[in-house]
């Protein structure tokens, strides 16, 4: 289907009493297709990026590795800017407000230059100390400070392009990310195929280079971002971006809505962390696997993250629009259509995951052990499809807390939990992602059933 809006008003949906499902899956289509091309490159990128370094050594896979999950940490802080913003521009929008939709975007950037700032400062100057607290084995040390120094560098551009995909995404223009995004991630490939190995009379660098090839890109994806909110046509068309007022109040609004996001995010990652110490406790080979799957395993989430992007849209109008029966079907048929995706993937990985791990490296054993992680992921999908969707949807609706309690207990009290003492038996590589299976399992079935209450449709922003 191509997509032919950048920007979906769904007054149509709301002009007759009884909802015409084809036209809704037409709205879902329009706006989840350009998030699930961007969210499925965007990996494609990354494990190009991940077989570049990995062609380098196996120190150097995993200090790219050991460096991902801190930096991820960083950028949860982001995270509460988002989905209040997001949250906010779709429930104006609902009501045909678009000047109130610039002034959330204003308030959003001059929050994310702030966290931005100063994410970037801590990350460069603490890059040591960070990488080492990861559980960062000697050989790998050097390399990973290195490469998270950088990198972390780059987090102010990285909160400015997200302050911006948010509200461009409350106002149904999802096209717009997806043409940035794709554009900075090759240029990304192609900085690291020429600062990596050395060409163009550049010095090989290794992964030093890929570092500086992905802050540059990040700092270019955020000039184009700048571009799509002021270029004509657009419904920020006309925003200024030196002149941002203060409004506290708009402030509190968008941390309100975000902040247990912003929370969720962090469990999520402070989880995650644990999770890659536990790993790396294996030794060098066994999170090399770890490291392959869990870059893999990006290919199944976006899916679910795109139609959960829908479904934020799609709650949060209908919402705005003073319809809360179509703002529940919403959500059940994003859900439905996302499935078929996640059941699609879930065969890819259950019968060629070996031949996937096979890209990454010409190590047999780390190979062999990464083949055996991703049929546990294929598992995981539609358990996956349903939590990321449905969590979108109550996003949509300002209910945060939420998905907030199921990632909190999902992460520390089950996957955490169980994948110490799986490693504790013995099990290894596998026992930790038995433990991410459980996880997924508890927040699937937690998600659903707030969902199914109905309680966020009563929820004031």
């Amino acid at each position: 289907m191509s997509v032919k809006k950048e920007a979906v008003g769904l007054d149509n949906l709301f002009s007759s009493e009884k909802l015409n499902t084809k036209l809704l899956d037409k709205y879902i289509w329009i706006l989840a297709l350009p998030s699930l091309i961007e969210l499925m490159l965007a990996t494609v990128f990354g494990m190009v990026d991940m077989i570049m370094v990995g062609n380098v050594s196996t120190a150097s896979l995993a200090a790219v590795g050991i460096s991902n999950q801190p930096m991820m940490l960083i950028l949860s802080v982001f995270q509460a800017l988002n989905v209040g913003t997001t949250a906010l521009v779709a429930r104006v929008m609902g009501t045909g407000d678009r000047r109130s939709s610039r002034l959330v975007l204003r308030q959003t950037l001059i929050l994310a230059a702030i966290f931005g700032a100063s994410t970037s400062l801590i990350g460069f100057l603490f890059a040591r100390r960070i990488v080492v607290f990861m559980g960062a084995k000697p050989d790998v040390i050097p390399l990973a400070t290195s490469y998270f120094g950088i990198v972390a560098s780059g987090a102010f551009f990285v909160a400015i392009t997200m302050g911006i995909t948010a509200a461009l995404r409350g106002v149904g223009d999802t096209v717009s990310p997806m043409k940035y995004n794709i554009i900075a991630n090759l240029i990304n490939v192609f900085g690291n195929y020429v600062l990596i190995y050395g060409k163009f009379g550049f010095p090989a660098m290794g992964v030093t280079g890929a570092a500086l090839s992905t802050t540059i890109s990040r700092g270019l994806g955020m000039l184009m971002a700048f571009y799509a909110v002021r270029r004509p046509g657009s419904i920020f068309s006309g925003f200024r971006v030196l002149k941002l007022k203060v409004d506290v109040g708009l402030m509190k609004r968008i941390l309100r809505i975000g902040f247990p996001s912003g929370l969720e995010q962090l469990a999520l990652r402070t989880g995650q962390i644990e999770f890659a110490r536990t790993a790396a406790s294996l030794g060098t080979m066994v999170f090399a696997a770890h490291q392959i799957a869990l870059n893999v395993v990006g290919l199944s989430f976006a899916p679910g993250q795109a139609f959960g992007i829908a479904a934020t849209t799609l709650v949060g109008q209908s919402l705005g629009a003073g319809r809360p029966d179509v703002a529940e079907r919403c959500g059940f048929e994003t859900r439905r259509l996302g499935m078929i995706i996640a059941f699609s993937i879930a065969l890819l990985f259950f019968f060629f995951g070996r031949q996937i791990a096979d890209i990454y490296t010409n190590d047999a054993e780390v190979t062999h052990m990464a083949a055996k992680a991703l049929k546990i992921v294929a598992l995981m999908q539609p358990l996956q499809s349903t939590q990321f969707i449905l969590a979108g949807a109550l996003r949509g609706a300002g209910d945060t807390r939420w998905p907030l309690f199921s990632t909190m207990i999902g992460i520390w009290c089950i996957r955490v939990v169980f994948a110490k003492v799986f490693v504790a038996l013995g099990f290894g590589l596998i026992g930790l992602w038995i433990a991410q299976l459980l996880d997924q399992l508890f927040r699937s079935v937690f998600i659903y059933a707030r969902y199914t209450s109905g309680h966020w449709k009563m929820i004031k922003v």
